[in-house]
């Protein structure tokens, strides 16, 4: 049976706390459609995070006409991209997905890695567990972008079966797709539906 689990997309602007230092850094410029673009899969040698990224780009592909997967391994998940592999990216890749962030230092680092990705014109769709959101917000606010929306999903991904992860997959491709393209960029975050609540994390 199919997991029932949804995502929910983050938006840090939107918080209960007092802060003057929330804002919306500039985005990188965006298709309104992925046919025809590179799709970059940026896997951080997390548990599973390589066949979940498969799985979503598989999707990307089959469904939405992105013209091919750049797969590439991120080889030291607690650190940042090197300005070679941000060079790398940018010249092999139309838009990225980054993931999987699914402990403290790995999602800071992911977080940090989309908004580098960004600022170099990729846009860029970071996948993090709701486990992480606190690490994540944090990353963005040091990074001087406490508005850097990523992408929430149920904690853990590593203990998933090949069959679970099919699902989970299925359950992240439309997030990504939205991420990644001008509608979705530009559109407010919807609230969460009833069956998503339980991962929607106050940041």
């Amino acid at each position: 049976m199919a997991s029932t689990i949804a995502s929910t997309i983050i938006d840090p602007t939107v918080s209960s706390s007092v802060s003057t230092n929330r804002g919306r850094m500039p985005r990188a410029a965006r298709s309104v459609s992925l046919a025809g673009v590179r799709v970059g899969l940026l896997e951080n040698t997390k548990r599973n995070a390589a066949d979940l990224l498969d799985g979503i780009g598989e999707s990307l592909v089959r469904d939405l006409g992105a013209a091919e997967l750049v797969r590439r391994t991120k080889k030291q998940f607690a650190l940042p991209l090197t300005d070679e592999v941000l060079a790398e990216l940018s010249e092999s890749c139309d838009v990225v997905v980054v993931g999987v962030g699914d402990c403290g230092s790995c999602s800071a680092a992911a977080v940090a890695d989309g908004i580098a990705l960004e600022r170099a014109g990729i846009p860029t769709a970071v996948i993090c567990t709701e486990a992480f959101a606190s690490t994540s917000q944090a990353m963005a606010d040091l990074k001087g972008d406490p508005g850097f929306p990523y992408i929430l999903t149920e904690h853990p991904v590593a203990n998933l079966d090949a069959g679970q992860l099919a699902d989970r997959a299925a359950q992240l491709v439309d997030d990504v797709a939205s991420r990644l393209t001008a509608a979705g960029d530009a559109a407010p975050v919807p609230a969460p539906r009833a069956a998503d609540r339980a991962l929607s994390v106050p940041v």
